[in-house]
């Protein structure tokens, strides 16, 4: 059986970042397995698309998920992003951050 994955390279893409908003583009291209110009395309996509803000903070970017924004899925039932982000975080994600996320939501 071959190998797949069950979230889009965006989505995984997503995920580095609501785990570590400071984390750089060569961190998420690692992560991801996928090259750092892909990445850095695929972080463009998220900004462009209004999912994700960025910050210069020195010599690094700063990271922001929009969890308020809905993710429309094919089936018609529409979902917040922070609502898929709490179940897809990692259980090692910090407490602050889920917390973070859940305060926005509601």
């Amino acid at each position: 059986m071959g190998q797949f994955a069950f979230l889009t390279n965006h989505g995984s893409v997503l995920l580095c970042i609501a785990e570590d908003p400071r984390i750089r583009v060569r961190e998420i291209a690692a992560s991801v397995q996928i090259t750092e110009r892909a990445a850095q395309r695929i972080v463009s996509d998220l900004i462009a698309a209004g999912y994700v803000d960025r910050a210069r903070q020195g010599r690094r970017n700063l990271y922001a998920v929009r969890g308020d924004l809905p993710i429309v899925l094919p089936t018609q039932r529409d979902i917040d992003l922070n609502s898929l982000l709490t179940v897809l975080l990692p259980s090692s994600s910090s407490d602050k951050r889920r917390d973070e996320m859940e305060a926005s939501a509601g």
